[in-house]
């Protein structure tokens, strides 16, 4: 079972795609046409980053999303925490306790303290989300421009400008 699940990675890269777009709302329906998912399951995931205020809704017919603060105050512990809740990656349910040998009565030291199982997911946790928060969209997209070819960029752009220019293709306008 994935504790970070596909919804956070579809969020980031729809955050992605609207780093440096602070003056052009994407509509939620291109970015969700632009990585081949529904745009009623991408509406959802954009609806838990608006909430958060990690992006910013307008309406109407040139409306979309903006991100809601600057890439660089973007972590990705926000990112992760808006989309999948502050949910424990470990759910410890006291197994210890329930030894075979521990019948009919558990010896009080079975329950004594933390359980080292818990204590050592506990400690993979903190090292989880500190390393998330070290992180902000900003870095990751300039990871990405580093990769991709310098004519990526434009053609990013050149495809979602293509989308305003052809509304028959979409079902819908605004976010």
């Amino acid at each position: 079972m994935a504790h970070i699940t596909v919804s956070v990675e579809y969020g980031m890269h729809s955050l992605l795609w609207l780093v440096g777009e602070s003056d052009r709302p994407r509509s939620g329906r291109d970015l969700a046409a632009f990585q081949g998912i529904p745009p009623s399951y991408l509406l959802k995931i954009l609806a838990k980053l608006e909430k958060a205020g990690i992006v910013r809704a307008f309406e109407g017919a040139r409306g979309g999303f903006r991100l809601g603060r600057p890439p660089e105050e973007i972590t990705l512990l926000d990112v992760v925490d808006a989309i999948e809740g502050r949910k424990p990656l470990f759910d410890c349910q006291e197994v210890r306790g329930r030894c075979a040998l521990f019948q009919p009565e558990r010896p009080a030291w079975a329950d004594h303290g933390v359980c080292s199982i818990h204590a050592a997911m506990l400690q993979a946790e903190k090292a989880m989300r500190s390393s998330l928060a070290a992180q902000t969209l900003a870095q990751i997209s300039a990871s990405v421009a580093t990769k991709a070819p310098d004519t990526f960029s434009a053609s990013v752009s050149d495809w979602f400008e293509n989308r305003k220019a052809q509304p028959a293709q979409r079902t819908g306008e605004g976010t």
